[in-house]
């Protein structure tokens, strides 16, 4: 007979001090006196813990009347086959809630609140202590396993979780698959979960029209990612995906999981905007952020995807003194601060791709002067952005890591992107296990103490490292624009950053590296970029990083009226609202500038051309803005007519609606200029 811990619902805890943390509620129970479900602030998300016959917990969770998950299994697994999974006995109880507001050194958002109720449980089976957090926000529910320090458990190898989500019903969802060659660089499917193959998170649901629920993970710090696998009918098992010799986690105690996270919202722009997987991570331990700053950046990149350039050495060498200056004076006349540079370093010739053990990470190529040219950059106001492409070597990377950020330090280059192309670390290793979420945080922590920041491409997925290091900017971890110049499949669809947002980007911020103005690829007949150039535009808006590229060859921005809104539009906020959204159809974000009163408008859509009226009230009452359009002009297409746009300006106030019209692969970006 299972036998239910919760069957009261608790008071609603009133919350006036939104910037200071509410003392402790601290309530300790038996095992048998425990009379109430979790629940959120607002009550409105309820999370009940059962034990079932045979000893073990579930969980279940339900927004207001709505069940979202049924009885789903908590638990895990030693290699010994100890299991944390049955004949639980509760030890104790505690229950608090934290109300605090704290502010990002940058971000979507400056000011983050962290609201939530906490829940722990202290349990022991198998002869081990185990202990389980419950957190509930006003907008999902998270949960992690603590396994303390104890007697008799030095060391541990954990086998796998037991942790599911079994969904009330066969829910459609959005995914892309797990342990494949490319990582997470896979356009999105749509599949009912019964469907689904391996998959990674974020995975986003849609429950209906107004109910949208997205499981992913926080504070993944020194354990296993979780994929999720298909294992029933509205079933997914939390996976840990394993080192090479098929253990999930090496450690010793205490060993903590990451929070598996269920985020809950009644519309799909909330889980863009959603602040629980910051809040789950710990505090910034940076005592000095001033060097870390957003901005924006132009590079030598694009050119090797369309063949103009080459990263390794030879005629057409991309990374040479005489063409970096030129990007360095391009980016000082229209005020960009980062010129990245790749292929600048020994390593790129032959099949670099497999040059596990080539690059050197201080030994630049003869032709590319490096200190001559940080000092001509210094010179204009600009940085160079350095470059480490590994080829997936870790241990090559690692061997020469800390020799490496120093030559950046004493070089005053404060910005580097980071490049891990290969299926596996090292030949053998996932990206997203236990062994690559080492390497990726000790490189951050590494970068840290020399004063750099980091932009990981073929990353660890972003799970909010971001508050505890925010020298941890962007990443990639998903398509990008690079896939448009090459890829057999024709590129990226139109609806694919209409999906994004509601997928990788729950995660965090994304470097997608917008801003192609050659959309029909003369180099490339068979490739092209599937947005009209006013997308490209809106993008900058819609899709969060707070260093964003402006990727095109700066020859194809000159003269072009349109580059003044790349020029201008800021890399970080004070707030950001999405106004209307539908997951792989459409979406409109604005956001407010953080250093000025100005409000900055994206608005993109699938294959469909779309209007909408949009209603101004995000702008502060009784003040004028001026208007700033760039959008779809006439006969407008991403596949007959992508460059058309449309300049034009208006004064406008809050009480004003505004009309966007969007082409088929079309989009609208606005600046609202306070007058």
């Amino acid at each position: 007979m299972a036998l239910s811990f919760f069957n009261k619902r608790t008071k609603r805890i009133s919350k006036k001090m939104l910037y200071l943390i509410i003392p402790l509620l601290f309530i300790s129970c038996s095992n048998t006196d425990i009379n109430e479900p979790f629940t959120s602030p607002d009550e409105k998300i309820t999370v009940e813990v059962n034990r079932t016959n045979e000893g073990g917990l579930t969980y279940s969770a339900a927004y207001q009347e709505t069940e979202i998950i049924k009885p789903s299994a908590l638990g895990i697994e030693f290699m010994d086959s100890t299991v944390y999974a049955g004949d639980i006995e509760i030890l104790h109880f505690e229950k608090s809630s934290t109300d605090e507001t704290w502010e990002q050194p940058w971000g979507e958002k400056r000011l983050i609140r962290n609201h939530y109720n906490e829940y722990k449980l202290e349990t022991v089976a198998g002869g081990h202590q185990l202990n389980i957090y419950f957190r509930l926000f006003n907008d999902g529910v998270a949960f992690r396993y603590e396994i303390p320090e104890q007697e008799n458990l030095d060391s541990l190898n954990i086998k796998k979780e037991k942790t599911e989500f079994i969904f009330a019903d066969n829910y459609p969802a959005w995914w892309i698959p797990a342990y494949m060659p490319d990582r997470y660089e896979y356009l999105y499917k749509k599949s009912p979960i019964n469907e689904l193959e391996v998959v990674h998170t974020p995975l986003t649901l849609e429950l209906n029209d107004s109910l949208y629920v997205s499981i992913h993970e926080a504070a993944l710090t020194d354990y296993a990612s979780m994929v999720l696998r298909q294992s029933g009918t509205n079933t997914l098992h939390g996976e840990l995906v394993p080192w090479s010799d098929g253990i999930a986690v090496k450690g010793s105690a205490p060993v903590t999981s990451s929070w598996r996270t269920i985020h809950i919202t009644q519309t799909p722009g909330e889980l863009l905007t959603s602040s629980m997987i910051l809040n789950l991570n710990e505090p910034n331990k940076l005592e000095d952020t001033s060097w870390i700053k957003p901005g924006k950046y132009i590079g030598i990149w694009w050119g090797m995807h369309i063949d103009k350039y080459t990263w390794g050495s030879g005629e057409r060498h991309g990374a040479t003194t005489e063409i970096t200056k030129k990007y360095i004076d391009f980016a000082a006349e229209h005020g960009f601060d980062g010129v990245l540079v790749e292929g600048w370093n020994i390593g790129w010739d032959g099949d670099w791709v497999n040059n596990l053990d080539a690059f050197n990470f201080t030994q630049p190529y003869p032709d590319f002067d490096i200190e001559a040219l940080t000092e001509y950059a210094r010179e204009k106001g600009v940085g160079l952005i350095g470059h480490h492409e590994t080829s997936a070597g870790v241990t090559n990377y690692e061997n020469q890591l800390e020799d490496a950020f120093q030559f950046y330090e004493d070089l005053g280059i404060s910005r580097v992107k980071t490049g891990y192309v290969g299926p596996k670390l090292d030949g053998k290793e996932w990206h997203h296990g236990q062994f690559g979420v080492r390497h990726y945080r000790k490189v951050v922590e590494t970068a840290a103490k020399h004063h750099v920041m980091v932009n990981a491409h073929e990353p660890i997925k972003d799970t909010g490292i971001r508050r505890t290091y925010p020298n941890m900017m962007t990443r990639e971890g998903a398509r990008g624009m690079e896939f448009n110049a090459w890829s057999a499949d024709g590129g990226n669809p139109p609806e694919h950053t209409t999906i994004l947002p509601f997928t990788r980007l729950v995660g965090g911020p994304m470097d997608f590296t917008p801003g192609v103005f050659e959309l029909e690829i003369p180099s490339k007949p068979n490739n092209r970029v599937n947005t009209t150039l006013a997308k490209q535009l809106a993008l900058y808006v819609v899709i969060y990083s707070p260093l964003h590229m402006a990727s095109d060859l700066p020859e194809n921005y000159e003269g072009e009226p349109a580059f003044q809104f790349i020029k201008d539009v800021p890399t970080d906020w004070e707030d950001t609202k999405v106004l209307q959204s539908k997951i792989g159809d459409h979406i409109t974000v604005v956001r407010k500038d953080r250093n000025s009163e100005d409000w900055y408008l994206g608005s993109i859509t699938d294959e469909n051309s779309r209007t909408f009226e949009i209603d101004l009230s995000f702008l502060e009452k009784g003040v004028t803005y001026k208007a700033e359009m760039y959008q779809d002009g006439e006969e407008a297409n991403y596949q007959s007519n992508p460059a058309a746009i449309k300049i034009a300006s208006k004064e406008v106030t809050a009480e004003d609606t505004l009309t966007i019209d969007l082409a088929p692969g079309g989009g609208m970006a606005v600046r609202f200029e306070r007058l």
